[in-house]
């Protein structure tokens, strides 16, 4: 999860936006926002994947 929320927090900083502005393009909550940067574990994937797909990324599974 650090590295998801590493991502998003520098891709937004990159892109000049504060952390209401990613939640209004994402079209997610604020607190949504704050609780992904600030390392919360447990985060709904498809809410996280409207803020992925913003930077042109999603969650999926993946082969082991």
């Amino acid at each position: 999860m650090d590295k998801i929320r590493n991502f998003v927090r520098e891709r937004r900083k990159r892109l000049k936006l504060t952390q209401a502005d990613l939640a209004l393009r994402a079209g997610v909550g604020l607190r949504f926002i704050r609780d992904l940067e600030q390392g919360k574990k447990s985060l709904r994937t498809d809410t996280l994947n409207k803020v992925l797909r913003l930077f042109g990324k999603t969650l999926g599974p993946v082969d082991m």
